[in-house]
Parts: structure tokens; sequence; C-alpha cells
């Protein structure tokens, strides 16, 4: 069965093709570290940098360039911290804290031609320890009991809930019919339904109908009786002709 260690692969954070190696002098006090106090102009050793993790920790490892032989290697579990520190005079380099597989430990000091160079390395740790802090942080929530209330959107006993689909709605909406199957127009915009005509008023039309269909018989009757017995004009007026002849005759 495999370890814990073995199981975790290692991942590369950053490499650098060039990093110089110098000895440093102890530390005699306090003071911040100053890189001018070293021999700057004669590093002791020139070879590769690779930062790689494993888990939570990081190595720094110094190796050679061309075989890939490793030099040194430092174990980081923080940063910053004691295993790699800045100095007080210069962005470039760094003292670092070797240690081999008996457990003895050394301070070096490393420092890199170009600055960008330095910066990759400084913010290759920093991104991966800040990894490191938010998975804690995440572990420990899990962890702990969750003790904020919960919200209980269950059914009580007897409760029910009633749903309305919207068929009442067109229900409502259907046009009243008329008894004999025909539908009512609507009314026209402002204006008034006339009311419907009542039987009494039926009554009289048709008596009125009556009564005029009667008069114009009897004016059909009329006619026809004074067409029987016409007055002859021409009698008369021949008559009164000839009684003015007879007038006008000599005695």
């Amino acid at each position: 069965m495999a370890t814990e260690g073995q199981s975790e692969y290692e991942s590369v954070l950053c490499v650098k093709p060039e990093v110089n190696v110098y000895r440093i002098p102890p530390r005699a006090s306090n003071r911040a570290i100053r890189a001018a106090d070293w021999k700057l102009d004669a590093p002791d050793w020139t070879g590769r940098m690779r930062v790689t993790a494993r888990g939570k920790l990081a190595f720094v490892k110094l190796e050679d360039k061309i075989s890939g032989e490793l030099f040194a290697q430092a174990p980081v579990e923080e940063f910053p911290g004691l295993t790699v520190e800045t100095v007080s005079d210069s962005s470039r380099y760094f003292v670092l804290r070797i240690q081999d597989d008996n457990g003895r430990s050394a301070f070096i000091g490393i420092g890199f031609g170009d600055r960008g160079d330095a910066f990759d390395f400084n913010v290759a740790l920093q991104d991966h320890f800040k990894w490191v802090k938010q998975e804690d942080e995440f572990t420990k929530q899990a962890s702990a009991p969750d003790t904020t209330p919960k919200l209980d959107l269950g059914f009580k006993e007897g409760q029910t809930i009633t749903l309305n689909i919207g068929q009442s709605k067109k229900r409502d909406r259907a046009r009243p019919q008329s008894s004999g199957g025909f539908g009512l127009l609507p009314p026209p915009p402002g204006g008034k339904l006339a009311p419907p005509p009542t039987k009494s008023t039926n009554h009289n039309t048709e008596e009125s109908a009556g009564v005029s269909d009667e008069g114009f018989l009897l004016d059909l009757d009329s006619s026809n009786s004074n067409s029987v017995a016409p007055p002859n004009p021409t009698s008369t007026s021949s008559a009164d002709l000839w009684g003015d002849f007879d007038s006008v005759s000599p005695k």
C-alpha cells in the first residue's frame, strides 16, 4: 500500500536556467542581511534552479545545468519564513536554508542576474502557499459543525395547497346565449340598445294594418259604383246646344 507521501505527485512551479550561489558569513547579530557583504562578482556555484511542490510542501532545488544532478535543495514549509529570506539592499538576492537527507542544514546566498527571474521565483512561492492557506480554510469549514438554523420547507401535518389552473377564467369569458340560440351583439360604443318591441305594439300595428286594408277596399267599391253610372256630359251639352239654336230660330 502506498504511503501518503508516495501517492502525492510532484508539480513544477518555476524553472530558472541560471542562478548563482554564494557562501555567506555567519550572522553576528540580528541586523538585516545585506547582499553587499557577499562576494557578488565571484559566485561559488552556478547552475539551474527548479521550484517544485508535493502536496503542501514546496522545494527549491539547485541542479547542474547539463546533467541535472542535484546540488542542494531546501524544503519550504511556509513563505515568507526562515527557509527563504530576502535581503535588505536588493530584490535579486535571497538567503536560502538548504538541508540534506540526514537533516543537517546550512545557509547560503542565491542571486539572479535579471530582476524578472527574481520576481518569478517570489511569485511562484507566494501563489503556492496562498493555495495551501485556502485548502486549510476549506478543511476547517468542512470539519466544523454547522450551527446555522436550517429552513424547514416541508408540509406540516394536515397542511394542503390549492392550485388554480385558470379554467374558471375561460368560463367567465364565454358569451351569453339567447333563448333562440343566437348571440346578442355587443352595444355600440357610447350608445344604448333600443328596447325590443312589446306585444301591445304588435297588436296595434296589426289592427292599423287591417283598418287600412278595409279602407282601401271601400275606396275601390266607391270607384266602381261611380264607374257603373257615369254622368253623360255629351247629351247635356248637346241639348243645350240645340236649345240655343231653337231660341234664335225665326218665329
